[in-house]
C-alpha cells in the first residue's frame, strides 16, 4: 500500500518535474481559472480605490480564499494558471523594456545597476545562510528585492528546479516583498529629500532600490517628472537582468528533471526566458507600434497578478504560520543593502 503523503501544490513549477500535470478536458480548467480571475478582478477594484499595488492585492485576496484550496475541483485551473500564466507573464515582461533606454543611462551608471544587483542577491544569501535558510531561499529573497518583486521571485522559484525552496516561503518572500516595496513607496522619496539629492540623484535611487515597478514609478514621480523619468530608466535596467539571472541561478543549482525512469538535464535557458529576451529585442527594434507594447505590458501585468492570487489560493498556510519572522528578515536585510548601495553611488558618483 502507497503510504507516501500527496505532494504539496508547486504554484511556480514551470519546469512540470514536481506536480504531475494532470490529464483534464477544457471544462476542468475552468472553475479555477474563474476562481483566480474573479479573486485578480477583485483585487483590482480594491487598487482602483485605494491607489495600493495590483499584485499585492492580488496576493491578499488569494490567502483570503485559501480555504478554496481543499475543493480538489478547483486544482486544474489554478496549477494552469499559476503555471502556464507565468510563463507568458515572464515573457511578456521584456515588452517593458528596449536596449535604448537602457544604454542611455550610461555604462557608469549602467555598471553600478549591475553591481548593486549582486550585491542585494549576495546580502540575501549571506543572510539566508546565517539564520539557517539555505542559499536557495537567500536567492529566492534577495533575487526578488534585487529585481522586480513577485515576478522575479516566481521566475526564480521555477528556476532552482528540484532544489527550489517550498510553496510556503515563496509566498512568504511575496508577501514580505509586496510589503516592504509598499512601505518603500512612503518612505525612500522621504530618505532622498533628507539627503537633498537632486533628481537625477533621487530617480537613480528610486529606480534601483525600490521593489516593485509600480511602487518605483510612483515614487519616482512622486518625487518630481525628472526624478520619475530617471527612476523608469533604471528600473527597466533592472528588469532586463531578470533573464541573466535566471541563467547564472541555473548554473549554480543545476537539477536533472526526472522522466520514465531516466533523468537529463534541466536546459540553461528555459522557452520563457527566451522568450523574454526575444520580445525586448523586438521591442528595441522600434517597428513594433507602441500601442502594441502598451498592451502586452498591460497583459503581462495582468497575467501575473492572476497567477500570484492562484499561488496564494494553494499556498499551505499552516507551514506559512510555522516558518516565524526568520525568512523575513532576509528581505530586509537585502533591501537595506539595495537602498545603501544606491545611495552611496548616487551621492558619490552622480
Amino acid at each position: 500500500m502507497d503510504v507516501s503523503p500527496p505532494p504539496l501544490p508547486q504554484a511556480a513549477d514551470l519546469y512540470g518535474d514536481i506536480e504531475r500535470t494532470r490529464a483534464a478536458g477544457w471544462r476542468d480548467y475552468v472553475p479555477g481559472l474563474l476562481v483566480a480571475l474573479l479573486a485578480t478582478l477583485a483585487a483590482a477594484s480594491l487598487a482602483d480605490r485605494y491607489g495600493a499595488p495590483l499584485t499585492l492585492l492580488a496576493l491578499l485576496v488569494g490567502l483570503a480564499m485559501n480555504f478554496l484550496s481543499a475543493d480538489q475541483r478547483l486544482t486544474p485551473g489554478l496549477a494552469l494558471a499559476s503555471r502556464e500564466l507565468l510563463r507568458w507573464a515572464i515573457v511578456l515582461v521584456g515588452a517593458r523594456i528596449t536596449l535604448a533606454q537602457i544604454m542611455a543611462l550610461g555604462p557608469l551608471s549602467l555598471f553600478a545597476v549591475v553591481v548593486i544587483v549582486a550585491l542585494t542577491i549576495a546580502a540575501g544569501v549571506l543572510a539566508a545562510r546565517i539564520l539557517r535558510l539555505g542559499a536557495a531561499f537567500g536567492t529566492l529573497s534577495g533575487g526578488a528585492v534585487a529585481i522586480c518583486g513577485a515576478s522575479a521571485a516566481m521566475a526564480i522559484s521555477a528556476t532552482l528546479s528540484d532544489r527550489r525552496v517550498r510553496q510556503s516561503e515563496l509566498t512568504l518572500v511575496l508577501v514580505g516583498t509586496s510589503a516592504m516595496s509598499s512601505a518603500a513607496l512612503v518612505l525612500y522619496p522621504a530618505i532622498c529629500e533628507l539627503f537633498k539629492l537632486s533628481d537625477v540623484q533621487a530617480g537613480f535611487v528610486l529606480g534601483a532600490s525600490i521593489h516593485d515597478v509600480a511602487q518605483t514609478l510612483g515614487a519616482g514621480y512622486a518625487f518630481s517628472p525628472a526624478a520619475g523619468e530617471t527612476a523608469t530608466i533604471v528600473k527597466l535596467a533592472r528588469v532586463a537582468l531578470l533573464a541573466p539571472a535566471l541563467a547564472l541561478v541555473a548554473l549554480a543549482f543545476p537539477a536533472p528533471l526526472k522522466i520514465s525512469g531516466g533523468k537529463r538535464a534541466a536546459p540553461l535557458l528555459p522557452w520563457f526566458v527566451l522568450g523574454f529576451f526575444v520580445v525586448a529585442g523586438a521591442n528595441s527594434t522600434g517597428f513594433i507600434p507602441a500601442a502594441v507594447t502598451g498592451f502586452a505590458s498591460d497583459v503581462s501585468g495582468w497575467m501575473l497578478a492572476v497567477s500570484v492570487a492562484a499561488t496564494a489560493i494553494r499556498s499551505p498556510l499552516a507551514e506559512i504560520m510555522r516558518s516565524g519572522p526568520k525568512p523575513l528578515l532576509v528581505g530586509a536585510a537585502a533591501s537595506l543593502v539595495s537602498l545603501s548601495a544606491a545611495l552611496g553611488f548616487a551621492v558619490l558618483a552622480l
